[in-house]
């Protein structure tokens, strides 16, 4: 499987999600070519800004794998994780991130707040993933 497939795969999730009332948004957790957690926005069903669906997915990577570190992880999402999303993903140290729309104000790689890929972070943090906008890398199905 290839970032096709797992972008493709975010996409059908986040259909799923509009169908309840939600943003558009999927996303997945993937480790050595398995799909370890895939989640939905769920913000505005679960009356919880936190279901994002990229902290949805970490949160069940952590539980899956019984650990905080994900370090060994990529993360898909439809969109460009926003700031709190990048935090999430910052804070449990996933290496990669793979995403398709790019989301302006708020985003967390083009807004005015870049914190996904900024240095200037808390000695502790983990370094910026490696992040791929897919969009820009070629056209999706």
């Amino acid at each position: 499987m290839d970032d096709v497939f797992y972008i493709n795969r975010c996409n059908a999730i986040g259909l799923k999600a509009t169908e309840k009332g939600n943003p558009p948004v999927g996303a997945l957790v993937v480790k050595g070519g398995q799909i370890i957690a895939e989640a939905e926005d769920a913000g505005r069903s679960k009356n919880d800004i936190t279901c994002h669906a990229e902290i949805e997915a970490i949160r069940m990577a952590v539980k899956s794998l019984k650990t905080n570190d994900l370090s060994d992880c990529t993360l898909y999402s439809s969109h460009e994780p926003c700031i709190m999303c990048s935090y999430s993903i910052r804070f449990y140290r996933i290496n990669k991130v793979v995403y398709g729309e790019k989301i302006d104000f708020l985003g967390g790689i083009s807004s005015s707040m870049p914190l996904l890929t900024t240095d200037k972070v808390p000695k502790h943090w983990s370094q910026a993933p490696e992040i791929v906008h897919f969009r820009e890398k070629q056209k999706i199905e």
